[in-house]
């Protein structure tokens, strides 16, 4: 087994080693200044954030079960790593990052044991417009504090502050911007806004993060904005020092007082971590030309493996991020080695490039990230899911509104607070809620097996139908039948239509039946079903 892993390792670098070192140099074009901006709003030095991505790269890739995901820090995770940084640290942002690390170690830890124990499939269980509406509210956090650095407000006024303070605060820091530092700020957001619009196509190959770190890097050499009349406003990234040390501090779990805010900060490294991982896991399965399919829980289990050495070494959390690995799959990436030259090329960035890095405009950095967090939280997002149903869009609103006004746990808890009370109205009973009711019709000869649901299909229920249809063997004809099924919701049929695709991409047959005689609250294939 070892040596089979050994010789297709080594079969892949020598097949594919230019394909993959020419994605994974793109990529990193990419991944710094994302790096170096996730790990500054994230309260760490910035040069850790690309310490993270080196060891996503150079070390869990090799160890990974998703081949052609970017291991590395995400803005989805800024969030929990900034309150844990602030509230553990009280305020002395170095002290919070040591405890914080020590966090990531042991989260990693956590998700070592979620992998041996199979639990990536437990992701089925969230309402799947809950996990948007999570993400959209991160977005719009990254924003509301992002905003007001990408046009010079002074970071100590910020201090402090929650998501909806810091959102009310804009109209001031637009009057109050310091119109140099705006300036960078502002032609940073028209280039990452307007690339697409760009009609070359070879100009459209070229990183626009790339574009902005030079641009940026030359208004603010021709502002002088290192002069120090800026000093206050902290205008250069400081990314630190590389070194391989031990900056994680467990001694923040012999404290009594801190335990329950280091406990809540855990959980949600934990969970939201893994979910994210997850999800993207399972989301780049289906655009890899190869139609592989991952192993999410080797793969989280090597996550774990990264997190738990990032943490030791001052590092953030990383999870396989979405963005860059859709990318990696768009430059023609063809094996997990580029995932290792992704990390090899950051490597190489951090040692040769450091003074440069120290030239770079934080309005730089806060606009890529604003960026960011408008791509989670896309106007466009709330229509599509409007799409999906008036009640899908309620479960979304309420999932932000909560996340915004406390934190991610309680945000996505009351999401599918939410699901579950619209379930029970439209007549889910109590029971049905926690366990679905299936039979199974088996007919071995001709290769057709056929699932019932009797009472309802709905997310918290769905772990043991999908359970069935996994069980039932390769290339055979699955048909499931909702007929007796009193209401099938939105994340059951998306769900469903996930493993219809990749059960037919395996050489089966799968086909759904049985919901002519519910009312679908929308015009959309996954909206959610009542039996008339």
């Amino acid at each position: 087994m070892k040596s089979s892993f050994i010789s297709e390792l080594f079969g892949d670098l020598k097949k594919y080693w230019k394909q993959d070192s020419t994605s994974g140099f793109l990529v990193s074009l990419i991944a710094l200044p994302l790096c170096l901006g996730i790990a500054g709003a994230s309260g760490f030095p910035p040069i850790m954030g690309v310490l993270t991505a080196i060891i996503g790269g150079m070390i869990v890739s090799i160890l990974a079960g998703s081949p052609l995901t970017i291991k590395g820090p995400a803005a989805g995770l800024i969030v929990i790593i900034a309150g844990s940084v602030e509230e553990l640290g009280k305020g002395d942002a170095t002290i919070g990052w040591h405890y914080t690390a020590a966090l990531v170690a042991v989260a990693g830890l956590g998700q070592i044991l979620f992998g041996t124990l199979k639990l990536p499939r437990m992701v089925d269980f969230f309402p799947l417009n809950a996990v948007h509406g999570m993400l959209a509210a991160i977005g719009l956090i990254i924003i509301s504090k992002q905003i007001h650095l990408a046009v010079g407000i002074m970071p100590a006024e910020l201090k402090g502050k929650e998501p909806l303070d810091l959102l009310f605060l804009v109209p001031h820091s637009l009057i109050n911007m310091e119109s140099h530092i705006a300036v960078i700020g502002g032609l940073s957001l028209l280039i990452l806004f307007g690339w697409n619009f760009i009609p070359f196509k070879k100009i459209k190959k070229i990183p626009p993060a790339l574009v902005v770190l030079i641009f940026s890097i030359i208004l603010g050499q021709y502002f002088h904005i290192s002069n120090p009349e800026y000093a206050l406003r902290k205008p250069l990234v400081n990314p630190g020092e590389l070194s391989i040390s031990w900056n994680a501090d467990f001694s923040i779990f012999s404290q009594t007082a801190m335990l329950g805010s280091a406990f809540k900060y855990f959980v949600m490294l934990l969970l939201i971590g893994s979910l994210e991982s997850v999800l993207t896991g399972r989301a780049i399965d289906l655009i890899d030309p190869e139609k592989r399919t991952s192993d999410l829980s080797r793969d989280l289990q090597a996550v774990g493996m990264g997190n738990t050495l990032s943490g030791f070494l001052g590092g953030l959390p990383m999870i396989a991020e979405v963005a860059r690995s859709s990318a990696n799959i768009a430059n023609g990436a063809k094996s997990r080695w580029a995932n290792f030259f992704h990390g090899l090329f950051l490597l190489i960035f951090v040692v040769v490039l450091v003074p440069v890095i120290k030239m770079v405009p934080v309005a730089a950095l806060s606009a890529m990230l604003i960026f960011v967090g408008y791509r989670l939280a896309s106007p466009k997002l709330f229509g599509k899911v409007f799409k999906t149903g008036w009640e899908q869009l309620l479960v979304f609103v309420a999932t932000i509104a909560v996340t915004l006004a406390t934190d991610l746990l309680i945000g996505i808890a009351a999401g599918i607070l939410v699901e579950l009370l619209i379930q029970v109205l439209n007549g889910v009973s109590l029971k049905s809620i926690a366990k679905s009711k299936l039979e199974l019709d088996e007919d071995s000869a001709q290769g057709v097996y056929t699932v019932r649901v009797v009472d309802s299909a709905v997310f918290s229920n769905y772990l043991k139908l999908k359970g069935l249809l996994n069980s039932i063997p390769t290339a055979k004809i699955i048909i499931i039948d909702f007929d007796q099924a009193r209401v099938v919701d939105h994340t059951v049929l998306e769900n469903l239509s996930l493993f219809k695709e990749e059960y037919i991409r395996k050489g089966g047959v799968c086909t759904i039946s049985g919901l002519e005689q519910h009312r679908s609250f929308a015009n959309h294939p996954y909206a959610t079903r009542v039996k008339k």
